[in-house]
């Protein structure tokens, strides 16, 4: 029999209006918390056993396992028997509401907790004498005595402490817009107004918004008829006291508790329980109904909240039966009762199982011996398992030695690699020293090579002016060479003229005497016309060649034009083109950045997280690696998007396999012009420590200290592709000269660039082509809005370019079209001047003598021999002029060469500087690479020690694996001698030799496995068959004395309930009388007013209206001075009362309120009230009949004292 603490209970669920337990206590103690226990008996049946208390205090109840809804709500069984054996009642103690306990007891304390039980129960009774008597007889008048005059409650609280209501306020709740907030006093609270003014909306709020149903109201079957029409919600806001000792959870809600219902218009509800300071606690309703049992706050009891639906169904009702019945529930009498009948019934089911759980045990029991006998038949092995237990314990710890060995050796290496490091130490110091030697000796002769060079640079303005005039004076020259050969040519050609007329004339002098025929003269003429024809078509020509190579010297400057505004043209839509899509890429960027990277890139990432998903990666690739990038200084955006370039798109892959899955995804995604580049290198969670190797300046941060970047690989990858550890960024071009080229750059600096992009190298400068950061600028409208301005610029640009283009290719049309007229037209002079020759050829060649003008002919000589003497005066003029330029020419070139002389003498002292420079340079640099090489070394060195350690802490984490493992099997180390080979090798055998044994007698670890359930099962079932017995003989004699307590506890109230009663009614000077009968559940109320006959009673409904108002008020109030609750509700308690009997009436409520400051009163009444004393425990909340169209009903505070503390 096994006990354990029970944890179902707390799981139960709980009716709606039913407090729910808080803890289960002890027998007979009001507040200390014991935890419930149960035993179990086989079959799954778990029976819960509680000691049994007495009651103290009106308020018992069962839980609602009747209703499906009990801790043990599934089937309780016995080998297959159903048993529902859970018995739960509620008990309240002094001042903390209901407690749950069970009515059921059982197991091997049995006896010593009923004797716990009976001495508990005769505790809390108070003496008096036995009375079992059901018939309704009269009690005893002499038990009065021993009732208390005052208040009922078992203990008193302090003032208004805790429960009591401070406030609550309506929204859309039933026809009120607004209603509140009302503040309630401590003790006495009247809600005066009108019929429609929101009284009864009040209490019906306060009935719902602490947890009530809508039945309870009887206003409704539903919440959603609570909410306004036209509204979809309703708001009920109330606020708890929550102070002194028994405050609820005071540290979280503090001095109030605000609980805030919401309700909809589909009738769905939902809570909200705030903190005096309006911090939300909780929204489950189980926490609401906790504090409602922890302020003992019963809405669904009508003598806490008493409607007028209530009043008029009990307390004005004419039949006898229902004043009982409201009697008995507001006592919770009823539900007591019902309690037990349930419990007799239940009792009832279970002993007709019980018997069921004989007949199956008789099977178990038939069913052990025959197990029992089929054990003794097997034959045992303990030996040869003993042996086999001894070689597993030899195996745990030999496994343990076989780990310690691995260790040894790996211990061992790396003391020898740590003792190694110095070595690696020493040498990077060595050639460190190297380095520094080399760069210092660098810097000097790079100064001397300086020097040369800025003495070189005092020639150059010199030798520049020298060659330009040189060049001048040779294109003097040139020109006057050429005139001179040209007047030469001519001279020559004047001088063969000459001679042929010469020649000629002497023909015709020779023949002048023969020539006589007319004939001959007209041919001469004629010929002398032709070649006047000629020469005209031959000069005609030469313009018109001069005219031909002027257009195609135009044509072709045209061309030359056109196609340098055509490439222009391309340029500027190329960059158009790329200006636009980078303002489209911007625009998408404002909802997602990643299309900076391009339009494609939002989807090749999502290809790569559903890729990865599938497994198809090892490791997810990273990027576009600009998108981990954040820059502290916005400034600096173009330097580094100029210095990390393509590398802002790229993606790195931890191996070749990824690359290769990623490129394939690419190929799907991205255009062949703009795939980002993929880099391979392996993932490491750790940035590289660079330290060494980094370029530090107190002013100027490198491109790494520069970025914020949010993941490792990425930082690694920059610094293996970039080296960005040795990138300084300057902001200021003339500062960055001045850093890296005047006095050598800083230690590890490669080069540097500038807020604007330029590189800054130690030798050289290269500005940049980037004006605008694309990628990681953070103001993008900024970057919008510039970038539409460079669109709208380019965009004139081209439409500017293109209209020159068209202009040049009209002028090419136009060229091309004159040239090819001129062509045409020397064509056809070129025919005219071949068929003239012809003609003179053959006029010529006419075989008669014809007769020359020898005068015409020496005319010509003359004049050709005056041409002559004019060139040759222009040839001789020409002659000095060129002999000048040649000595101008011979001087110019003499200067020139003593400028590059004095340069070339320089540049002989530079020459071994340069060739010293370059040497010392290639010796730096081989300096750098051993020190390199030595570092990574050293890093290789550590990084197999930090390997070696890995793998050795890696081991030592398997060795305390496997010793605890080992102590696990047997706690004592076991100094072993034999191989793990080995001995799994001899337990393999043992455990053959084992097996053929069972295979020859059975398995036996299943034949005992069988007898000892076969034995377990019987003698549990047996054992819990007695139980069950001795528990169903217990809870009879336990229901024998709870009912009897029952009686009595149902006597008690009644005689104080008829004794406050006629205390009540004598203060008015009536006499009346109260009869209950319990067998048929009747009560009948008779009261005698005035100064009457005592014994001549009346029935309540000969009374007049306010006689009977105030009869019923007598015993409302004796029911209050019977039962217990923070505040009590009454709704038009004096609707049909006369003046006396309301005066009266109130006297007494306001006399009991003043005994009992503890409770709070809420009184709603149609009266004015203007009578009441004033007094600070009274308060009058007055309300004001609404107006039309009004959504707020307002409330006057008759006094405006403040509620005292």
């Amino acid at each position: 029999m096994t006990e354990c603490v029970d944890e179902d209970l707390a799981r139960a669920p709980r009716d709606r209006n039913r407090h729910p337990p808080r803890a289960l206590t002890s027998a007979g103690s009001g507040g200390g918390k014991s935890p419930a226990r149960c035993r179990e008996w086989g079959g799954g049946l778990r029976v819960r056993m509680w000691r049994l208390a007495p009651p103290v205090a009106v308020g018992w109840t069962a839980s609602r396992v009747r209703r499906g809804e009990g801790a043990a709500r599934g089937p309780l069984s016995l080998t297959g028997i159903d048993f529902r054996v859970l018995l739960l009642r509620r008990d309240r103690s002094n001042r903390k509401g209901q407690r749950w306990r069970a009515l059921s007891s059982a197991g091997v304390h049995m006896a010593k907790r009923k004797k716990a039980s009976s001495s508990e129960t005769r505790g809390h009774k108070r003496p008096r004498q036995e009375d079992t008597d059901e018939s309704g007889a009269e009690p005893d008048e002499g038990i009065l005595p021993h009732l208390p005059s005052g208040s009922s409650s078992c203990s008193e609280l302090t003032s208004g402490e805790v429960g009591i209501i401070e406030s609550i306020q309506l929204k859309n709740f039933m026809c009120h817009s607004m209603l509140g907030p009302f503040q309630f006093g401590s003790n006495v609270n009247f809600v005066v107004g009108n019929n429609g003014s929101g009284k009864s909306a009040v209490l019906t709020a306060l009935i719902v918004g602490l947890g009530g149903k809508a039945t309870t109201t009887n206003r409704g079957s539903s919440l959603k008829v609570f909410v306004k029409d036209g509204e979809s919600s309703a708001d009920v806001s109330i606020t708890l006291r929550n102070q002194g000792r028994d405050a609820f959870k005071p540290d979280v809600y503090g001095d109030s508790i605000v609980v805030s219902q919401h309700i909809n218009a589909d009738g769905s509800r939902s809570y909200k329980l705030k903190s005096k300071s309006g911090t939300l606690i909780s929204c489950k309703k189980e926490e609401l109904v906790a504090i409602l049992d922890h302020f003992n706050i019963q809405v669904d009891n009508p003598v806490s909240v008493l409607t007028q639906e209530m009043s008029k169904h009990f307390l004005q009702s004419k039949n006898e039966g229902d004043k009982y019945k409201f009697f008995m529930k507001a006592t919770q009498l009823e539900q007591m009762k019902d309690d037990y009948s349930y419990i007799m019934k239940t009792k009832e089911n279970t002993s007709l199982q019980i018997e069921q759980g004989v007949e199956h045990l008789q099977k178990l029991k038939q069913h052990y011996v025959e197990k029992k006998e089929h054990y003794r038949t097997i034959g045992f092995v303990n030996e040869m398992r003993n042996y086999l237990e001894e070689l597993k314990n030899k195996m745990a710890w030999a496994v343990v030695s076989e780990a310690e060995e691995e260790i040894k050796p790996i211990q061992e290496s790396i003391s020898l690699e740590e003792g190694r490091t110095h070595k690696y130490v020493q040498k990077l110091n060595e050639w460190q020293v190297k380095v520094n030697e080399a760069e210092e000796k660098y810097k000097t002769i790079q100064d001397q090579l300086k020097k040369i060079h800025e003495e070189a640079q005092l020639f150059q303005p010199q030798c520049v002016s020298l060659k330009s005039d040189l060049q001048a004076k040779r294109r003097a020259y040139n020109e006057a060479e050429v005139l001179y050969n040209r007047f030469r040519t001519e001279l020559r050609r004047l001088e063969k003229d000459d001679i042929q007329l010469r020649k000629r004339i002497e023909e015709l002098k020779n023949s002048a005497e023969h020539v006589s025929d007319p004939e001959k003269l007209e041919r001469q003429r004629k010929i002398t016309w032709l070649k006047e024809q000629l020469k005209t078509f031959s000069d005609q020509e030469t313009v018109i060649g001069q005219q031909l190579q002027q257009f195609q010297q135009a044509i072709y400057k045209y061309k030359e034009e056109h196609s340098r505004l055509k490439r222009e043209v391309l340029e500027v839509k190329q960059v158009l083109d790329a200006k636009q899509r980078q303002l489209k890429e911007l625009h998408g960027s404002k909802t997602n950045r990643l299309k900076r990277f391009g339009q494609h890139m939002p989807a090749l990432l999502e290809a790569i997280d559903e890729a990865f998903g599938q497994g198809r990666f090892k490791q997810k690739p990273v990027g576009p690696l600009g998108a981990y990038l954040h820059l502290k200084d916005a400034e600096l955006t173009l330097a580094v998007e100029a210095c990390l370039k393509s590398l802002l798109q790229a993606f790195c892959c931890d191996n070749h396999n990824d690359e290769r899955i990623l490129q394939a995804l690419m190929l799907r995604y991205c255009s062949s012009g703009i795939r980002p580049q993929i880099i391979v290198n392996r993932f490491r969670n750790e940035v590289y420590d660079v330290r060494r190797r980094a370029v530090y300046h107190p002013e100027f941060p490198s491109v790494l200290t520069a970025l914020e970047i949010d993941n490792a690989v990425v930082t690694n990858c920059l610094i293996d592709m970039r080296s960005i550890e040795t990138i300084l960024l300057i902001k200021s071009s003339c500062v960055a000269r001045k850093v890296m080229q005047c006095n050598g750059p800083p230690k590890n600096c490669r080069e540097a660039f500038t807020a604007e992009g330029d590189q800054v190298f130690e030798r050289r400068y290269y500005s940049s082509d980037i004006t605008r950061p694309r990628f990681l600028s953070k103001d993008v409208d900024v970057e919008i809005s510039l970038l539409e301005n460079e669109v709208e610029n380019k965009k004139a640009q081209l439409l500017t370019l293109q209209e020159h283009l068209r202009s040049i290719e009209n002028e090419i049309r136009q060229n091309e079209n004159y040239l090819n007229q001129h062509r045409q037209h020397q064509k056809e002079l070129q025919i005219k001047l071949r068929r003239t020759d012809v003609e003179i050829m053959d006029l010529k060649n006419v075989e008669e003598h014809q007769s020359v003008d020898i005068a015409t002919l020496v005319d010509e000589a003359q004049e050709n021999k005056n041409k002559m003497e004019t060139v040759k005066e222009d040839m001789q003029k020409q002659r000095v002029i060129m002999e000048e330029l040649k000595n101008n020419l011979r001087a110019a070139e003499h200067k020139l060469e003593e400028i590059k002389d004095k340069i070339h003498q320089v540049e002989e002292i530079a020459g071994p500087v340069k060739d010293e420079l370059n040497q010392v340079d290639s010796e730096m640099e081989k300096c750098k690479r051993h020190w390199q090489h030595y570092e990574e070394k050293q890093k290789q060195h550590l990084a197999s020690i930090n390997t070696q350690k890995e793998l050795l802490a890696s081991k030592e984490k398997k060795l305390t694996e496997k010793i605890a493992q080992a102590m696990q099997i047997y706690p004592e180390r076991i100094e072993v001698d034999r191989t793990v080979k080995s001995l799994d090798a001899e337990m393999n055998r043992l455990r053959e030799k084992i097996n053929s044994e069972a295979d020859r007698h059975g398995n036996r670890d299943e034949i005992i496995k069988e007898f000892v359930e076969a034995k377990e099962k019987y003698e549990d079932a047996e054992g819990k068959v007695k139980n069950l017995k001795k528990f169903i003989k217990l809870l009879d004699e336990i229901m024998t004395q709870r009912y009897k307590t029952y009686q009595q506890f149902r006597r008690c109230l009644t005689l104080r309930c008829k004794f406050y009663f006629d205390f009540l009614l004598h203060q008015r000077g009536y006499f009346g009388k109260m009869s209950f009968d319990h067998k048929n559940e009747t009560l009948s109320i008779t009261v005698q007013p005035g100064e009457g006959d005592k014994a001549a009673l009346n029935d309540m409904r000969s009374l007049s209206g306010g006689e009977r108002s105030f009869s019923t008020v007598c015993f409302i109030l004796s029911l209050w001075s019977i039962t217990e609750s923070p505040f009590r509700c009454l709704d038009e308690f004096d609707v049909y009362m006369d003046m006396v009997n309301r005066r009266i009436s109130m006297d007494m409520m306001l006399k009991m309120a003043d005994s009992q400051r503890h409770r709070q009163f809420i009184l709603l009444t149609p009266q004015s009230m203007s009578s009441l004393p004033t007094s600070r425990l009274i308060r009058i909340l007055r309300m004001q009949d609404p107006e039309r169209g009004q959504t707020t009903l307002n409330f006057q505070n008759r006094r405006q004292e403040q509620e005292d503390d």
